[in-house]
């Protein structure tokens, strides 16, 4: 039976022509059902494949699924006579590259071009869709670290990867290509050929919890997902905003079209932010903790007999909202969020106040709400009201991403008003 979130709206990417390059990875099972999912859309998908691809799925399978011939060789008497690898990087709307493993992006980010697939895409004028795939390890290393951000200043678009269990036994951690249907979203946003009227502003999201450390193994949190706040960066991508994003800890995806930056604590993510600055907007999402300990142990804390639990000395996190609210290089429009259980306009009202924001998306996570705590931080679904200091607008219960398509179209608006 089909779920949901698999039914087809529609031919989404009718006419549309994907050159999808395979990379060399246990990942390159998830792009036979890619190129299913983009044919059921309406797109036509030519495939390239590296040699280290070739060795987890076979030609006659991506063919087969793709109808199309499948490109393997730089130097191929057939493909070339008309120099193959610059039509192939020409005629497609968009490159996408699954697995995009380590070694192919070291190869676009420094120049190389070495066989087919890293001279297709340095031959292209069209965009690029990178959806990496590695071991944790890899993806951490210094040296990837730098090649994604060179290509991302080079214009290069990402989707994941993900947090989960590797193929390795005993190996977990940031590295998961996106699932196939998370990357035909992004691919969807990125060929979306609407009005962008945010095209040109820069807007700063920040979004998830941070994780304040008493010990090594131990720290302080809350129940945030990321959900929410993704979905806005997401959102105002969609309407052609350059969004930079600055996540707390979190399990999910990075938003196809964003560039992200990955934080632990509060003061991290305040630093982030202030360094993205200057910005047209701010949309504070994230759940940054109140509080954390004065002096975080450099070893695990261990329980002693006889001994109660050890004292911890509370000091407050820095107020990432009101800073922004309140600094020198304020955006023109600031957004903050509010979760509270109990007196939500009045707390929403005092906070807009308090913090120099523009207005407050308020969630009312009280049991009595009928979305709940767990609901909204952590579920699909949101209510809001938006607070400012016209008044109160009550948006119905839907879910996250139409809130924040509803906010993205808000946020568009307010700024069409100021010069920034």
């Amino acid at each position: 039976m089909t779920t949901g979130k698999e039914l087809v709206l529609g031919m989404t990417l009718a006419g549309k022509r994907i050159l999808l390059i395979i990379g060399g990875g246990i990942a390159a099972y998830k792009a036979l059902d890619l190129i299913r999912r983009l044919r059921e859309r309406g797109a036509s998908v030519r495939v390239v494949m590296t040699s280290a691809a070739q060795q987890f799925v076979t030609t006659l399978s991506v063919g087969a699924l793709s109808a199309d011939h499948v490109f393997t060789e730089l130097f191929d008497r057939n493909d070339e006579h008309d120099v193959g690898h610059i039509r192939l990087s020409r005629e497609a709307d968009l490159l996408v590259v699954a697995p995009a493993t380590a070694d192919l992006m070291a190869k676009l980010a420094n120049g190389h071009a070495s066989d087919l697939a890293s001279t297709v895409l340095l031959a292209t004028d069209k965009k690029v869709l990178m959806a990496p795939a590695m071991n944790p390890k890899m993806w951490a290393h210094p040296a990837t670290r730098r090649n994604r951000a060179t290509l991302q200043k080079d214009g290069i678009a990402f989707v994941g990867p993900a947090k989960g269990e590797m193929a390795e036994s005993n190996e977990a951690g940031e590295g998961r290509m996106a699932e196939p249907l998370e990357i035909v979203a992004a691919i969807e946003a990125m060929l979306d050929e609407r009005p962008r009227p945010l095209a040109g502003r820069r807007i700063i999201v920040t979004s998830g919890p941070t994780h304040e450390p008493i010990d090594p193994v131990r720290y302080i949190a809350n129940r945030s997902s990321g959900k929410q706040g993704h979905a806005i960066a997401a959102a105002l991508a969609r309407l052609g905003a350059d969004v930079r994003l600055v996540s707390g800890p979190v399990t999910i995806a990075d938003p196809a079209g964003v560039a992200t930056t990955h934080v632990e604590t509060a003061a991290q993510m305040k630093e982030a932010v202030e360094g993205l600055l200057p910005a047209d907007a701010a949309v504070f999402v994230a759940a940054v903790a109140d509080w954390r300990t004065a002096n975080a142990a450099g070893e695990k804390i261990k329980k002693v007999a006889g001994e109660g639990p050890p004292s911890l000395r509370m000091v407050e996190n820095p107020d990432i909202l009101a800073g922004i609210g309140h600094h020198a290089q304020r955006p023109g429009l600031v957004v903050g969020f509010a979760a509270e259980t109990q007196d939500l306009i009045a707390n929403a009202e005092a906070k807009l106040k308090k913090k120099g924001a523009d207005f407050i998306v308020a969630n009312d996570v009280s049991h009595e709400s009928g979305i709940g705590l767990s609901g909204v931080m952590g579920g699909d679904r949101n209510k809001v009201r938006i607070v400012s200091r016209i008044g109160v607008d009550e948006w119905p219960e839907m879910g996250k991403d139409e809130v924040a398509a509803r906010l993205a179209a808000l946020i568009a608006e307010r700024l069409r008003a100021i010069v920034v």
